[in-house]
């Protein structure tokens, strides 16, 4: 245990300062009470790198990334910088390090904790005991594809240019993650697109399949297109075990799904790239709620996100297995005590803020750990 670990941990702006010092505070609880070594550095990124250096993320942060065993991510944006050209506005942070990292599969979790049941705008009989993984594939599709910009067309108006694309190994690393991890859970796999209006589509559900074929034929394969996954999802989202989908369909599907569970505050993520030699791979955790820069500096944040993305990676860069369950079962057991932050209040509970949920965590973790 003693080994050590090398972390960059990028705050961000908005909330993301605030919900990064209570990971951190679990960070420290992990060197103190289990002899963890973590090798911790912090730099900037998004609006506060724009505003010390005047670029959204420096080269030798990214060049730092590339470097340590994981990267820690808070969230960026905010209206301070929506003025700012596209290439220079506070997401291309997040994006940069996709692409110089090569992390090409994002995992969004969306699980429904027994003591959240009832915050879920679905009826509890339809939500509980939920447990989804979606993949989405993050480096390549719409928001990467080329050609891409805006451009003046002869009678001075404009047309905006955004291409869907992409290739049969950018296909098969993603869902080879999925099917990876289906077998480690129910076995099942869902794959996500619009083959019956898209060529991209078409290519995604052959490529699947072929795969799944060639390699996992042990785990069960359907496709679904991705309206009818939206619809389901609210409809009847126990169905589901793992969904493989592109990059834009996996952006608003897990946003969608973070609502079975209550909020977003609850969700983390990970981005993984390709295994490398000696088993490493770059890997970036962050939870999914963004900057909400309508929050930030009241201290009313929910912190738990950041926390569990914390657990996710423990679990997906160090493989520590049990430390990432000791997380996530503290996290539990504080919602079950009837702690709450604003996002997830509810009648009869204890509103508390960002700070206190953290210190609660911790607490927890020091009976858990006892």
């Amino acid at each position: 245990m003693s080994a050590n670990k090398s972390l960059l941990i990028l705050p961000g702006d908005g909330i993301g300062p605030e919900v990064m010092r209570e990971a951190r505070r679990v960070i420290e609880w992990f060197e103190r009470r289990r002899g963890l070594s973590f090798a911790i550095e912090e730099g900037l990124v998004g609006g506060a790198a724009i505003d010390a250096h005047g670029v959204p993320i420096l080269p030798e942060t990214i060049a730092r990334a590339k470097e340590v065993d994981a990267v820690l991510f808070g969230a960026v944006g905010g209206p301070k910088w929506d003025g700012l050209g596209f290439d220079r506005r506070p997401e291309i942070a997040i994006l940069s390090l996709r692409r110089e990292l090569g992390l090409f599969a994002n995992l969004r979790p969306a699980i429904v904790m027994d003591a959240l049941v009832d915050a879920s705008t679905l009826k509890p009989e339809v939500v509980r005991g939920l447990d989804i993984m979606i993949v989405r594939e993050s480096t390549g599709g719409i928001y990467f594809g080329e050609p891409r910009g805006i451009e003046t067309l002869p009678d001075g108006t404009k047309r905006g240019i955004n291409t869907e694309v992409y290739t049969t190994p950018e296909i098969e690393r993603v869902a080879r993650v999925a099917f990876e991890l289906a077998r480690k859970r129910q076995g099942r796999v869902c794959s996500v697109e619009k083959a019956n209006v898209m060529e991209s589509g078409l290519l995604w559900r052959e490529t699947v399949t072929a795969l799944q074929q060639r390699e996992f034929p042990d785990v069960a394969l359907t496709h679904m297109y991705a309206d009818n996954c939206a619809m389901q999802l609210v409809r009847n989202p126990r169905q589901f075990d793992v969904i493989v989908t592109t990059n834009l369909f996996g952006d608003l599907l897990s946003d969608l799904a973070s609502m079975l569970t209550g909020s977003l505050g609850m969700l983390p993520s990970a981005t993984l790239g390709a295994v490398g030699p000696g088993g490493r791979r770059h890997a970036l955790y962050e939870p999914i709620h963004g900057s909400a820069p309508d929050i930030a500096g009241k201290g009313i944040a929910n912190p738990m996100a950041m926390i569990l993305s914390f657990a996710m990676l423990l679990r997906h860069s160090f493989g520590l297995e049990e430390e990432a369950r000791l997380v996530e079962r503290a996290c539990g057991n504080v919602l079950g005590s009837g702690l709450r932050t604003a996002d997830i209040m509810q009648p009869g509970l204890a509103r508390v803020s960002t700070q206190v949920m953290g210190e609660a965590v911790v607490r927890e973790l020091d009976k858990l750990g006892a």
